[in-house]
């Protein structure tokens, strides 16, 4: 018992550090490519110096004051802002190490495109503040999608051949389409013609004073672009999974168990479902982290107050920390997914052994 306890915690703490090690490796890279090799602070040095140069000209205690003096203490002004910035020092390595140190905990400073809103203006609150409303949105259409394409999948593998198995077939193919384009005609048809669903956003406004209300006001916001999701992905999904039942329903224990008199119900949960869990846990768990990075049009064409949209807005501004906050956030559940899959496959699939293999198979 202890030496299995030790085998577990030997491979945990491995499997941490590695994973730990990749994500630091990962923002790096991210910090180098999001700042150009350093293009970005050029451009923000730029920005610095029109800022305070305006500031100095507009000011009227240095306005009565030659131009030569004001632009002397315009230029001690940008100076000591580039200090505190720490942009007097070479982006490799210094510079970029330091953005680095940053970036893993955080602490990224203020979002340069949203100086206005004071009150959120920390890079670390306004991910925080969006995080939760793009996992709502994305989670909540990843589990219905799960759940519907897991039971229309058994339900297809128990019929091959029928009229239904080949419309399924026949449709798979819509689903190249992205979630942005279906919600695109959704909001045409009950937005714009049938006026019985709204066009977008998270909440009615003013928002509702009652907390019913206000959960009713965002159900009913969610449906549209939740229903763009779920049709975007559903029929690649129940092909692909009643293709794995399929497959693991032709496997010799299978029939074995069908010999040994065990009902249809018991075969497809203990000798089917059970085999075919691990790859589809996986693919839902890495769909469920990824699906803020790959909607950012759908957040916008629903105005959705998430990460995604939040994302865009940063690229089109040029804005490093919220780029680099994002990835940092991705890079972190990435990694805690990679790190929870293992044992979760030993929880679903009994002939997995976490740890086994660093112990030579004893």
């Amino acid at each position: 018992m202890k030496g299995t306890i030790w085998r577990l915690t030997r491979y945990a703490l491995t499997r941490a550090v590695l994973l730990c090690l990749a994500v630091v490796i990962a923002v790096y890279l991210t910090v180098l490519i999001a700042n150009m090799g350093g293009e970005l602070d050029r451009v923000r040095e730029a920005q610095i110096r029109h800022n305070i140069s305006t500031a100095v000209m507009m000011d009227p205690n240095f306005k009565r004051l030659p131009p030569a003096e004001q632009t002397r203490i315009a230029e001690e002004m940008i100076q000591i802002q580039l200090r505190k910035l720490g942009m007097d020092e070479p982006f490799f390595p210094m510079r970029s190490l330091r953005f680095l140190r940053t970036a893993l905990s955080m602490e990224l400073g203020r979002a340069e495109f949203m100086r206005s809103d004071t009150h959120s203006a920390e890079v670390r609150s306004i991910l925080v503040g969006r995080l939760p409303t793009t996992l709502l949105l994305f989670g909540t259409a990843e589990l219905l999608l799960f759940f519907l394409t897991l039971f229309m999948a058994l339900f297809l593998s128990r019929r091959y051949g029928s009229f239904f198995d080949r419309l399924i077939i026949g449709l798979a193919p819509t689903s190249a389409a992205p979630g942005w384009f279906y919600g695109i005609f959704l909001i045409l048809i009950f937005a714009a013609a049938f006026r019985v669903l709204p066009w977008g956003g998270y909440i009615d406004a003013p928002p509702p004073e009652a907390a019913i209300d206000r959960v009713l006001s965002i159900l009913r916001h969610m449906i549209l672009p939740v229903t763009a999701i779920v049709i975007s992905a559903v029929f690649a999904n129940v092909y692909s999974q009643r293709t794995f039942f399929l497959i693991y329903s032709s496997e010799d224990h299978v029939e074995l168990a069908k010999a040994k008199g065990l009902s249809s119900q018991a075969v497809e949960r203990r000798h089917i479902l059970r085999p075919t869990l691990p790859p589809i846990i996986t693919g839902f768990l890495l769909t469920v982290i990824t699906m803020w990075m790959g909607q950012i049009v759908l957040e916008a064409v629903f105005n959705w107050p998430g990460l995604g949209q939040l994302y865009y807005r940063a690229i089109q501004m040029g804005d490093t920390p919220v780029i680099v906050g994002v990835i940092v956030i991705y890079g972190y559940l990435l990694a805690a997914t990679v790190f929870m899959l293992d044992f979760i496959y030993a929880i679903l699939d009994p002939r997995v052994r976490v740890g086994l293999a660093e112990s030579g198979g004893k």
